[in-house]
């Protein structure tokens, strides 16, 4: 929101006011105004993650006291963040040129290569839940929902298409019509890839579902890109582009609700992942460093109380998990029944063994995100001079 508003006319005299005529917003003839300082708040955002994420490497449970940075100091964090906003006010121009040219474009395309990857995990999860409800039910519901959802994708991209070859594909506007036709060859593409024989032999859950989600975002990012190219023949939204700002506000908005969607859902997905107990290999069982069973060769006297991993019951629970008789989510729930049975009143910290999720992907997930949104709100802008063609394959490219 903040970096929307620097686009604003308003913002960028208040801040040529405040900065006593040092900062000036407009680049030469007047073709960027605002864009600049939108990536200055957005690089601020990056920069903010970034350092927080690089603070965090290796963190792997709240015992580090860098963990502390992650779960607390929001104090400090906000005022870290306001320092960054302040001093990217200060930095010149020719500095934001090249970074909104190049390296916001790259982390920008990052995010949507991510998306893609997190969309068809996504597909796969939604059709795995369907298909698990429906072989453990009587009814056919989950069928049909699955039906339902994969048709109705399908629906939207033939709809979505159509309505790009006739508003924006027509005669003289080969750009248009070679994406658009691109777009749907390669939705064919994947749609046979998904039900191929040799890809149904490594993946029997692959189907229609996964291909109908990517299908759809895509011809969506078609869409948006077009929607968005400064043509006057080709594009009939032009025309309205100084009076009406519907479509780029519902581009935005959309955009922004994809980012923050995805965001929550690559944190989230980290965490199913990264399981506490779970080592790097399936199945697998790794025990916390302060707690472990080596150097139990060295009996000594026992003058204290056996510890929770020391117990016959957590013993035999871990033989029973090595021996592959029950999963190993049962040394986790031991865990929780343990500290769910300490003192009341007393804070329980659920990543004492192991975190939840990866605190640095988690925060270059945001950085990244942060150049992404950068880049939707300045429509793609390239600063430099360069040819309409160039400018328009930016646009197409993202």
């Amino acid at each position: 929101m903040f970096a929307w508003l620097m686009k604003t006319p308003v913002a960028i005299k208040q801040i040529e006011k405040w900065s006593h005529g040092y900062l000036e917003m407009d680049c030469a003839g007047g073709k960027c105004y605002g864009v600049l300082a939108v990536h200055r708040i957005c690089f601020a955002l990056s920069l903010f993650h970034f350092i927080l994420g690089a603070t965090l490497i290796g963190v792997k449970d709240t015992r580090d006291k860098r963990a502390a940075v992650q779960n607390g100091w929001w104090g400090p964090k906000v005022l870290l963040w306001l320092v960054l906003v302040g001093v990217s006010f200060f930095i010149p121009n020719g500095f934001f040129m090249f970074w909104g040219n190049y390296v916001a474009l790259m982390g920008a395309t990052i995010f949507i290569l991510l998306g893609l990857v997190l969309l068809v995990d996504f597909a796969h999860s939604w059709s795995e839940t369907c298909l698990e409800n429906w072989e453990n039910s009587s009814s056919n519901l989950w069928q049909w929902i699955l039906i339902g959802s994969t048709a109705g994708m399908y629906a939207g991209t033939i709809a979505l298409t159509g309505i790009l070859y006739g508003f924006f594909g027509n005669s003289g506007c080969s750009l248009n019509q070679f994406f658009i036709s691109l777009n749907l060859a390669l939705c064919i593409l994947i749609t046979v890839m998904c039900v191929h024989p040799t890809v149904q032999e490594y993946n029997p859950r692959s189907g229609l579902a996964q291909s109908s989600m990517v299908a759809v975002y895509c011809t969506y990012l078609i869409m948006s890109a077009i929607g968005n190219r400064q043509h006057d023949t080709c594009n009939p939204l032009q025309k309205y582009r100084g009076t009406v700002q519907g479509t780029h506000t519902t581009t935005v908005v959309l955009g922004a609700i994809f980012t923050f969607l995805a965001i929550a859902y690559s944190t989230s997905r980290a965490a199913t992942q990264s399981r506490a107990l779970v080592g790097k290999k399936k199945g697998t069982i790794e025990l916390p460093a302060d707690h472990g069973i080596h150097g139990h060769a060295e009996l000594g006297v026992v003058n204290s109380q056996p510890g929770r991993t020391e117990t016959p019951r957590y013993q035999a629970l871990l033989a029973a998990v090595e021996a592959g008789a029950i999963p190993a989510s049962a040394l986790e729930e031991e865990q929780d029944e343990d500290e769910d049975e300490g003192p009341v009143g007393e804070h329980r910290d659920d990543e004492r063994s192991g975190t939840r999720y990866n605190y640095s992907w988690f925060h270059i997930i945001f950085a990244i995100g942060a150049m992404y949104v950068a880049m939707l709100l300045t429509d793609w802008y390239v600063t430099t001079s360069i040819s309409r063609l160039t400018a328009d394959l930016i646009h197409f490219g993202m």
